[in-house]
């Protein structure tokens, strides 16, 4: 047996499609989760494989009758096994994800980029913000810095600061500031939420913070246990992030800023706690939600009642 599962007597897949219809069945039937890029085998198979086969390129587009060499082939097979054997997100076996149609460096010090923001960022924030009077970006809880970086290519005026508690993390953000040519726009920044930004106000503070109960990490799929803990949980319920970025957003948004904040499968337990605030809960054509927006004026507002929960919150 070849590595991948194929006995030696049998033939190699020998085209595009051929390799992505094995892998896929591969993947199928062996109880992964799908959740870091992808959603499914055949997506999961697709990405591995093309990867192999046209590194550096966007994953989709591909000619299924193409010829593959058998080199190539038994390298795209072994690629497969190894996400199967470890059962780490394939990005962390490619150490690239993709993320608003740009290629990122990932490993396990910052979580795989799949958020729905994506595409809000690529629409430039529209209808909430004038793009061209955006002068300067928060990417809070940067994480590997795609975020900061996607919107660094959106509003090519603007200056973005990607700010995160994890050294590690801002390690790999720099690393992608410096791969897309941004060094002079975005800048990593060491801060516990808003702790190393005092003084700085912003036209658009963009989040995906974390916000898994931690009473569910154990619960996680082996996949997510492979990503940094830090970057997943978020107290009890799962809103310590969210609830410090609501209390403390506010000083740090311009007069007509927003506030836009990935809270997952989150949004109830918000909900709930935060009855009174008037969330916009955004919807995406691609699939994502949790996802809420408020502009400056609205924090203004309901500032006491934040203040309120905040002060009567038990500490985790």
């Amino acid at each position: 047996m070849i590595s991948g599962g194929l006995p030696a007597t049998m033939t190699l897949p020998a085209t595009t499609g051929e390799l992505i219809d094995w892998g896929t069945r591969r993947l199928d039937s062996a109880g992964l989760a799908f959740g870091h890029g992808t959603d499914n085998a055949r997506d999961e198979a697709a990405a591995l494989v093309l990867f192999v086969l046209q590194p550096g390129s966007y994953p989709e587009v591909h000619e299924p009758g193409q010829a593959v060499p058998v080199e190539l082939a038994r390298r795209a097979i072994e690629l497969i096994e190894e996400r199967i054997r470890t059962r780490k997100p394939a990005a962390y076996l490619t150490r690239e994800a993709w993320f608003a149609g740009l290629p990122f460096y990932v490993d396990e010090r910052v979580l795989v980029p799949r958020s729905p923001l994506a595409e809000l960022v690529e629409n430039r924030f529209l209808p909430w913000v004038y793009p061209d009077r955006v002068s300067r970006i928060l990417d809070l809880c940067s994480g590997s810095g795609c975020i900061a970086c996607a919107c660094a290519e959106a509003f090519p005026q603007a200056y973005i600061d990607a700010a995160d508690v994890s050294a590690d993390a801002l390690a790999v953000a720099g690393m992608n500031i410096r791969r897309h040519g941004l060094g002079q726009r975005v800048t990593p920044v060491a801060s516990d939420l808003f702790s190393g930004l005092a003084g700085r106000r912003y036209d658009i503070i963009v989040s995906n913070p974390p916000y898994v109960p931690r009473s569910e990490l154990a619960g996680l799929p082996d996949e997510y246990r492979h990503e940094p803990a830090l970057g997943l949980a978020a107290g009890d319920d799962g809103l310590d992030a969210a609830l410090g970025i609501l209390r403390n957003a506010r000083p740090h948004l311009t007069g007509g800023g927003i506030l836009v904040v990935e809270v997952g499968y989150s949004q109830p337990a918000l909900e709930a706690v935060l009855p009174d605030i008037p969330f916009t809960w955004l919807e995406f054509e691609y699939g994502g939600e949790g996802v809420f927006l408020l502009e400056r004026a609205q924090l203004d507002h309901c500032q006491s009642s934040i203040d309120r929960v905040m002060e009567n919150r038990v500490p985790a």
